[in-house]
């Protein structure tokens, strides 16, 4: 098992890593729509807090030795199934043609007022594909 730590994403303050990596598979935590920069907290629009999770995530993929097209499944958690259309639009532009298992979680509220958590899994690139 190996713990999974980059700057260039949200910076854990509670016990837990951005990611762990397991026979391959990368188990990235939670992520929320935080300026890796600075670490502050970037509310915006759906669309906008959705655009800056995938990014995080992206960067957390990167660090662990794989990338979007590696994401097996995802978990997405809004406050309101109503926001859905928004997230979808983002989450499809960023992951293409790739098309991840993915679970959709409606909740009352999120963290520190987001709208928008996404946590992830995916593989290791292989050397050779």
């Amino acid at each position: 098992m190996k713990i999974i730590s980059t700057n260039n994403a949200l910076r854990p303050s509670g016990h837990y890593s951005q990611a762990i990596i397991h026979n391959d598979l990368v188990f990235i935590s939670g992520q929320l729509s935080v300026d890796p920069d600075t670490g502050k907290k970037k509310f915006g629009n759906i669309e906008e807090e959705t655009e800056r999770v995938l990014k995080n995530m992206e960067m957390i993929l990167k660090e662990a030795n794989s990338d979007k097209n590696h994401v097996l499944k995802t978990t997405i958690y809004i406050p309101d199934i109503s926001l859905w259309d928004k997230v979808n639009k983002v989450y499809s532009d960023f992951f293409g043609e790739h098309k991840p298992a993915r679970a959709v979680v409606p909740t009352r509220e999120l963290h520190f007022g987001f709208q928008v958590e996404i946590e992830a899994i995916a593989a290791v690139k292989k050397d050779v594909e």
